[in-house]
């Protein structure tokens, strides 16, 4: 039974009717999976799967200083993104430590949405009002009560979702969002996703949740799916994950993804941001695949050939579709080599695992 404190999405009902799992994460009670983890990982790579996703929080940025506003709070460049596009980006500390890393959609020429994660939603809150402060012409609102979101991801997904918009979304590109309606409900849908899948990410109201909901989870093709089977796919497509491969003492640069970070402009954290890619970071992170049975666990040590500590997993399990043992961690700069052979340990002994290229997984061309 979950916490008195635990909050609900709007699709909390509709889970427990179609008998989910559900299990506390990041303050929320959420679905972990409806069928197994393997068979909802499978159907996402294979046809299509729903996931519920309004655990996430949005915020609202409207106003003439609304694009200043952003270019200063976030890494990547605001000033680049047009109507109707996203892009990922990171909210910094002074010291370049992730406070979190976000979605960025622009809906009109000054009307942001900002996406953020679940379980940062108060701290993130928080930061933006102390940054926001110097910026009198920028309106900002919390909306993270107001939406609900929902990600179809898979082969198929674009091809279910533009049946239920009744449109052609085959020529719409990567990260692009496209106002429409299903079924007299608004709705926002943006070509983006966490899984390495073509997909949607479709905002809706709060209100009409569960009857988007049903009508796609009625659609033969598409098959219900937990977070469990999100964190597995997110894992082969090498996609970092906040609290595992970010975290306030990390930067994005440490996690290799510095084409979110602009090389120029004065957000938070910018300084550090020069000063890392002038002189190279301490740690970095790298894709583990094993060589010895068995799985890498966040936490476990990385060793090198002597048995001395170089680093620690953050992620780690098998892989249902690649069917191997992978992991992500962070290594001394100086170990991080594709190729290169190090050691997890795991209790008393060591397991051998190699460091391979970024992603694991590749969707095929379609």
């Amino acid at each position: 039974m979950p916490r008195a404190d635990t909050k609900q999405t709007p699709l909390h009902v509709a889970h427990v009717e179609a008998g989910a799992r559900m299990v506390p994460f990041g303050g929320w009670d959420m679905p972990v999976q409806y069928s197994s983890i393997k068979e909802e990982h499978h159907a996402v790579r294979s046809s299509c799967g729903l996931f519920d996703v309004s655990h996430m929080g949005e915020f609202a940025f409207r106003g003439l200083a609304a694009c200043d506003l952003l270019q200063h709070l976030t890494t990547n460049d605001i000033a680049e993104l047009s109507t109707g596009a996203c892009h990922y980006t990171f909210l910094l500390n002074g010291n370049g430590g992730t406070i979190d890393d976000a979605m960025v959609y622009r809906r009109d020429e000054s009307d942001y949405l900002v996406v953020v994660n679940a379980g940062n939603i108060d701290k993130d809150w928080a930061h933006v009002q102390t940054v926001c402060k110097g910026f009198a012409g920028a309106d900002v609102t919390n909306e993270s009560d107001q939406h609900a979101l929902v990600a179809l991801q898979g082969p198929l997904a674009l091809t279910v979702a533009a049946s239920l918009v009744g449109g052609d979304l085959s020529e719409v590109p990567f990260h692009a969002l496209v106002e429409a309606d299903i079924d007299d409900m608004a709705v926002l849908v943006a070509t983006s996703g966490y899984t390495g899948e073509n997909g949607v990410e479709i905002f809706v109201s709060a209100e009409n949740a569960v009857r988007l909901w049903s009508q796609i989870a009625d659609l033969e093709c598409v098959s219900l799916c937990g977070l469990g089977a999100r964190d597995t796919l997110r894992l082969e497509a090498s996609l970092a994950l906040y609290g595992h491969e970010l975290d306030e003492d990390t930067s994005p640069l440490e996690a290799k993804l510095g084409f979110a970070v602009s090389k120029t402009g004065d957000y938070v954290g910018a300084d550090r941001m020069r000063e890392q890619r002038a002189s190279g970071t301490s740690k970095s992170l790298v894709m583990l695949e094993m060589v010895d049975r068995a799985i890498p666990r966040q936490g476990y040590e990385i060793v090198n050939d002597s048995g001395s500590p170089i680093g620690e997993v953050t992620s780690g399990s098998l892989a249902p579709w690649l069917k191997k043992q992978i992991g992500m961690g962070y290594v001394r700069t100086d170990f991080a080599r594709i190729g290169q052979e190090v050691g997890i340990k795991i209790r008393d002994k060591v397991a051998r695992a190699i460091q391979v290229k970024r992603p694991f997984y590749r969707r095929p061309s379609r």
